[in-house]
């Protein structure tokens, strides 16, 4: 899902099974598997530090700025089981472990709630930082064993308002609201991801109005304001796909400032 991974320098298709690992991928269950996307395995932009990060595929959204329509169809990924995933993290857990973590992501990694549940448990085994980078609009399907093993939600607030939310993904923004609540009553930390597309979510009224509802949930230590990009264009009509912000500039200087102090004003950490 990440729209905002600029570029995935250390990106592979498949999981090799580093030496010695067996023991780690021992505190999955036995045979479970999904699909995966690609990984990235020095990741900056998925949550705090150096991220080992895992992106999975199958998407219910249809988010016009998307940047990876090629994780939208879980049998575009690669099927691996979460013995194989665990056991890649694990050549990494040196570089990871003291300022960093994993980073679930896709896609949207709650479309296979078991796997990222299994990979979760595993990576706290190893000691791990989790963070789960979601839309929350499968947010049902996080149930408690599940969050009891993330650290961090990364939050993508796609949009302010029902009726926008409606037209930039094609789902109701109704279970991204109920999702943010239950974190806010277990006290979940939170990241909030907003992507500025001008045109589309820069109504500074509809800002300030999540903005307000961020902060009083109490539990959202961070918002990002992101600038809206089209690095993923080529992906569309490589699947013959009607890119419809292909005339959508990127937002000024001007306007992300305009985001972010909107943010601020309600009290909250805006990067």
């Amino acid at each position: 899902m990440s729209s905002t991974v600029l570029s995935m320098p250390a990106t592979k298709q498949t999981l090799a099974r580093p030496a010695g690992a067996a023991s780690v991928a021992s505190a999955s269950q036995a045979g479970r598997e999904g699909w995966v996307h690609s990984t990235e395995t020095f990741g900056t932009a998925d949550g705090p530090g150096i991220r080992y990060v895992l992106f999975l595929s199958g998407c219910p959204l249809r988010c016009q700025y998307c940047h990876n329509p090629d994780t939208w169809h879980r049998q575009d990924g690669t099927l691996t089981t979460v013995e194989e995933v665990l056991a890649d993290i694990a050549g990494y857990r040196g570089f990871i472990r003291a300022n960093g973590g994993v980073t679930l992501s896709g896609g949207e990694p709650l479309v296979q709630p078991k796997f990222c549940k299994a990979i979760l448990h595993g990576c706290k085994a190893m000691g791990l930082h989790t963070a789960l980078d979601t839309s929350g609009y499968l947010g049902d399907l996080a149930d408690d064993a599940l969050l009891a093993d993330v650290d961090l939600v990364l939050l993508d607030i796609k949009a302010a308002t029902g009726r926008r939310f409606r037209a930039l993904t094609g789902v109701e923004l109704k279970p991204t609201i109920k999702f943010a609540e239950d974190l806010a009553a277990i006290n979940k930390a939170v990241w909030l991801r907003y992507v500025l597309v001008p045109g589309l979510t820069d109504k500074l009224d509809e800002i300030a109005s999540l903005a307000t509802f961020a902060a009083s949930l109490g539990n959202v230590e961070r918002v990002d304001v992101l600038p809206f990009h089209k690095l993923g264009e080529h992906k569309w009509r490589d699947r013959g796909l009607d890119y419809r912000l292909e005339r959508v500039p990127p937002p000024s200087e001007v306007l992300l400032e305009q985001a972010r102090a909107t943010f601020r004003a309600a009290g909250l950490l805006v990067h």
